[in-house]
């Protein structure tokens, strides 16, 4: 059990510096996107970053909602049935 709980806290200090750092990298993708100077396959690739991860970002809360949704109508249903 402590194994446990010490991995566990080592991977969620690891997402919280991800997390950290994913303002950087965003602002590097986008630095380099408007980049004029930079190849025409690195802005490619970095807008093709951009759209691709606003898509997934989309989707995600689109599933979120639905799911929160779906989660309140499964406890309104319980109250009901416990009346």
């Amino acid at each position: 059990m402590v194994y446990r709980a010490a991995r566990r806290l080592a991977f969620s200090q690891s997402i919280a510096r991800l997390q950290q750092a994913s303002t950087a990298a965003v602002t590097t993708v986008l630095k380099l996107m408007v980049d004029a100077n930079a190849p025409a396959s690195t802005r490619l690739r970095a807008a093709d970053i951009v759209l691709e991860r606003t898509s997934k970002a989309i989707e995600l809360e689109d599933i979120e909602a639905r799911l929160a949704a779906l989660e309140q109508a499964a406890g309104e249903s319980d109250q009901n049935r416990r009346r």
